[in-house]
């Protein structure tokens, strides 16, 4: 029997998880562009904004299914190819195929953010904390990068948002390429199946759930509206992705840091309600701070939402006895938590649309944050949710 490198293992998932966001970042910073060319209002704007992160949720529940026919890591490979495809054929294809493929994006990535922590969990049990904070922080990256370049990419390509878009599959080709690697065979565990129906009734793994939905609801709001949302308030479109690619970029410290801190105190609870504390007061800046502050608000955002997404990861794990339980916890964590996540961008657009203002958005922001607090104070205690 085959054992893959360990270090192979590594580079293989992190540019997996450069791939989980580039196809939901990648839209906002020439959302104007595609209302213009699609005739696609406010409201549409907003639903295609909506629609990957609620295919996030609704996909996550194949993930287990997949797993247990083809082995994690056929199943990752062959939901890579379909990133792929979705990724080439969405910008090209009309407003139908946009929707499409835009569902389909999203689905493809819910399904890979559910097997990624369980194989953390399997492959690496002695560094949780390190490895997810990589995973996390490569994760970042690539929302990172699609933030930031995909307009630069758009007026390279002559102001065609549509090869702009579709430049995003080449990242998922390589990590293609590479996760081929991880097909030779693994021993794995010979337990039984074990319902993961069990978790509805667990309080612990629906407070996991309520502080990865809402915390997610938050950073999706960010990836979908801000770049609209500065550009309204006077920036250049250029610069307004900026804004975005830079906060997101700077995920990536505190994505690695936070969990590392986290997993050597007793409880999370502490650091839980510090970041998303930070990153109420990035979000707060943003809508209502000059202009002239938007760099720093940037900073404080992105540490913020960097420390919230990496610990909602982190919990997946801390709060499972073992890798099978870890993957029970991330199907239902990510499947209901996506869902409920995606309500937050469509509110955004609605609100927008019924008040004409983005300031009016700032309630709905602070409803969410305190209520991630809530779901924050019993998931970060230092508990385990059932293991059979």
């Amino acid at each position: 029997m085959t054992k893959t490198s360990p270090w192979l293992t590594l580079a293989g998932l992190l540019l997996v998880a450069l791939n989980l966001r580039p196809a939901l970042t990648s839209v906002a910073p020439v959302l104007s562009e595609i209302g213009a060319a699609l005739g696609l209002a406010s409201l549409g704007q907003s639903v295609l904004t909506t629609l990957p992160v609620l295919c996030l949720g609704l996909a996550a529940p194949l993930a287990p299914r997949l797993a247990r026919r083809l082995g994690p890591e056929r199943a990752v490979l062959a939901v890579l190819g379909v990133l792929a495809i979705a990724l080439a054929a969405r910008p090209f294809t009309g407003l139908a195929g946009l929707f499409v493929g835009t569902a389909v994006a999203g689905g493809a990535i819910g399904i890979m953010g559910v097997l990624l922590p369980g194989l953390v969990k399997r492959d690496f049990p002695e560094r949780i904390g390190l490895m997810t904070g990589l995973y996390t922080m490569l994760l970042n990256l690539g929302a990172a990068l699609a933030a930031g370049a995909t307009e630069p990419l758009r007026l390279a390509f002559g102001n065609d948002w549509r090869v702009a878009l579709a430049f995003w599959l080449v990242p998922a080709v390589l990590a293609g390429l590479l996760w081929v690697s991880q097909l030779a065979p693994k021993p794995r565990p010979g337990a039984p199946r074990r319902s993961a129906s069990r978790l509805l009734r667990e309080p612990l793994a629906w407070q996991v759930t309520a502080f990865m939905g809402l915390q997610s609801s938050l950073a999706y709001i960010v990836f979908g509206w801000l770049p609209t949302i500065l550009a309204d308030r006077g920036m250049s479109p250029v610069a307004a992705g900026l804004v975005l690619s830079v906060s997101i970029l700077l995920q990536v410290a505190s994505a690695l840091i936070v969990p590392w801190l986290a997993t050597r105190l007793a409880d999370q609870r502490g650091v839980l309600v510090a970041v998303l504390c930070v990153t109420l007061a990035g979000l707060a800046g943003c809508l209502y701070a000059p202009l002239a502050w938007i760099w720093p608000v940037a900073v404080v955002l992105g540490l913020g939402q960097g420390g919230c997404f990496s610990m909602a990861l982190t919990l997946l794990a801390l709060r499972a006895p073992d890798a099978d339980s870890a993957a029970e916890l991330s199907g239902m964590a990510q499947g209901v938590g996506y869902v409920m996540a995606a309500m937050g961008p469509l509110a955004i657009g609605v609100i927008h649309e019924w008040q004409g203002s983005w300031a009016a958005c700032g309630v709905l922001l602070g409803a969410i944050g305190a209520g991630a607090i809530i779901a924050a104070l019993g998931a970060g205690r230092n508990r385990w949710i059932s293991a059979g």
